[in-house]
């Protein structure tokens, strides 16, 4: 498992910055105005930093972007970067400025000389996550030490450091869970993974197929009936908030591998499955966070973990199961798995904890991709209220969030001649659809978000938090929302 670099912040002293081997990181005004650090260093490289804030280059450079000095005179370091950020940037802009010192970092780790404390904890979070590399299966290895970062303020208390190493490592938790590769990352290994989580005080229970089979769990059991790998499903519970107060509820798909099925995949970009366990993936690193931070609240997660592979025991186009819900589903195609697997967990978590409000994360849709692209989740409620909290959370956390409308038309699209519904209803709007069959397994009166991230899970190319690959999106804003709930 990868680890963020380990985060330390103290009250600068300008007279150890010229001994610091680490890449040292100071920040410059937009106007190139210097601070103490920068005059410091300035002095200390016979002017260097003033050259680069007086150059066209500088000028053209975007705020929280770094020009990198290689071998500056006058200092130990290997590496200087420049930063233009203004004193009292905003907090997205101290992110990004952080990301830039965290992709520019070695093993040697960083000092970075902040200007502002209150935006130094986001600029440590920007550095641990960009700094982020899964290298578990490279013949290096995992990385044996984690470089050190260092963030000096003037008011060293004013950071949350604990705070801030814990959204790193749950954030951490969901890339690591996502990138694993399927041989790897079992249902039955994932749930072992999340039974670690027992050491930070979650309660975890592992539910197994005879345990779902007794509740009624046939949609699930279903997707996974051609897998050798074990369906399960697992509960987590973080109860630290008012005893008796209902949980907020998070639900994940964790569907560790999916070839479609019979419905299969084409073979074509078929090794990008690996991630469609992503909703649960981000469920894991969300108990983490809340976890290693201690918050007040109650809050449960549960994931669903199957594998949708086609074999001669797997679920067939045509065939009709029953949930534990009661209502009964046409496959019309395999591919249409996560679904199945969601509804019939958001039942279980709906009877067993009726919670304050419930939010499903899924890698559901190709179709959210086509409307979305990868810059935004879809995002689907029965309630105004609650929507607009995770939204406004998102929009803070600076991950990527867009509503989508659901509506009783959409149904017709879901009818079937031979039970009470099908698992897709077509091309048109088929992420609203699938949010469609989804809702009909939520309660009424339970407050309801459906997250479809498939667009967002893991991409292509780095991000502002970012390398390519894994994102981690959600733990950040789910967080906050767990957080703002607690306030409230």
């Amino acid at each position: 498992m990868t680890s963020p670099a380990a985060l330390t912040v103290t009250e600068t002293d300008l007279d150890t910055i010229e001994a610091c081997t680490a890449t040292v990181a100071v920040m410059v005004g937009p106007d190139g105005t210097l601070g103490k650090a920068a005059r410091r260093v300035n002095r200390l490289t016979k002017g260097a930093v003033k050259r680069v804030t007086d150059s066209d280059g500088f000028a053209k450079l975007d705020e929280g972007d770094a020009i990198p000095l290689a071998f500056p005179t006058g200092m130990a370091t290997e590496t200087l970067l420049v930063v233009k950020l203004a004193r009292n940037t905003a907090p997205d802009l101290a992110r990004k400025a952080g990301a830039s010192i965290g992709a520019a970092m070695g093993k040697t780790g960083a000092l970075i000389l902040a200007t502002n404390p209150k935006r130094g904890g986001d600029m440590a979070l920007g550095a641990l996550l960009k700094a982020y590399k899964f290298t578990d299966h490279t013949s290096a290895g995992p990385a044996k030490e984690v470089p050190h970062v260092t963030l000096a303020v003037t008011k060293p208390e004013e950071v949350d450091a604990a705070s801030v190493s814990a959204l790193a490592e749950g954030v951490f938790f969901t890339r690591d869970l996502v990138t694993e590769p399927a041989n790897i990352l079992t249902t039955t290994e994932f749930a072992t993974r999340l039974e670690a989580l027992t050491a930070l005080g979650v309660e975890v229970e592992v539910l197994d197929e005879p345990a779902l089979e007794a509740l009624g769990m046939r949609t699930l059991l279903a997707v996974g009936q051609g897998s050798r790998s074990p369906s399960k499903v697992v509960v987590m519970q973080w109860n630290k908030g008012v005893k008796g107060d209902a949980p907020l509820a998070l639900v994940g798909k964790g569907v560790v591998f999916d070839t479609g099925g019979i419905s299969i995949k084409p073979a074509a970009g078929m090794e990008d499955m690996t991630m469609d366990m992503g909703g649960a993936g981000v469920v894991a690193g969300v108990m983490k966070s809340i976890a290693l931070r201690g918050v007040k609240a109650n809050v449960v997660g549960l994931v669903g973990l199957v594998e949708n592979m086609p074999d001669g025991n797997a679920i067939r186009p045509g065939d009709v199961i029953k949930s534990m819900k009661g209502d009964t589903v046409e496959i019309i195609n395999t591919d249409a798995e996560g679904r199945m697997v969601l509804c019939d967990v958001m039942w279980y978590t709906q009877e067993r904890f009726a919670p304050r409000g419930m939010i499903d994360l899924a890698t559901l849709t190709g179709a959210v991709i086509i409307g979305l692209g990868h810059d935004n989740a879809g995002v689907f409620s029965n309630d105004d209220a609650f929507c607009k909290s995770f939204l406004k959370a998102a929009e803070i956390e600076g991950e990527g969030a867009w509503r989508l409308p659901l509506g009783a038309s959409y149904d017709k699209q879901l009818k079937s001649d031979v039970a009470d519904m099908k698992n897709v209803g077509g091309r048109p709007a088929g992420s609203i659809t699938a949010a469609q069959y989804l809702q009909r397994f939520v309660k009424e009166g339970t407050p309801w978000i459906h997250l479809d991230i498939a667009g967002v899970a893991e991409v292509k190319a780095p991000t502002a938090m970012a390398p390519k690959g894994a994102t981690g999106w959600g733990v950040l804003a789910l967080n906050r929302l767990i957080d703002d709930l607690v306030v409230e």
